[in-house]
């Protein structure tokens, strides 16, 4: 049995940035997931390694918003996505149509970012396409934390993300 093909729809990013005015580095994604969208919160897909790679490189528990907000603070870094809206069909990003992107420049001039890290190939197009001449800041692309980025397990995105605690 196969499963259904979701549903193309338009989606407005539905909440906020996360940053204060001492983060330094500027990670980004695509769009949330469709699991993020309903929760509210960034890479809350159960199955999606970005919590669990921070967790293992800051040595931290990051279960809870709370502690994954505290664990942002205090590394300095800002969390937020390349797209304000656009057409896709539930969490895909290869059905990315309609591309709004996010205007960077009052986030940039609210904080000490100087680096911008893009978590996956689409998230990195995309920006590279139509945010970094803006912000005259080249993006650095990690991997993608998606479990449909089955080929790198989850050391391998360790040694990968690594670099972010580096910077």
């Amino acid at each position: 049995m196969s499963k259904p093909t979701a549903k193309t729809e338009k989606i407005v990013h539905p909440f906020a940035p996360i940053y204060d005015a001492h983060s330094r580095v500027l990670i980004l994604g695509s769009m949330p997931s469709v699991a993020s969208r309903q929760q509210a919160f960034y890479y809350a897909h159960p199955r999606n390694r970005f919590w669990p790679t921070m967790a293992a490189l800051d040595g931290a528990l990051l279960e809870t918003v709370e502690q994954r907000t505290a664990f942002l603070h205090r590394r300095h870094f800002a969390l937020w996505d390349v797209i304000a809206s656009c057409t896709i069909a539930g969490s895909s990003d290869a059905s990315i149509r309609d591309v709004q992107v996010n205007d960077f420049q009052p986030l940039l001039a609210a904080t000490e970012i100087k680096t911008i890290v893009t978590t996956g190939k689409t998230a990195g197009r995309l920006y590279q396409k139509y945010a970094q001449a803006e912000t005259g800041i080249e993006a650095l692309i990690l991997p993608s934390t998606s479990p449909a980025n089955a080929a790198m397990s989850l050391d391998q995105l360790i040694t990968a993300y690594r670099v972010l605690f580096e910077l």
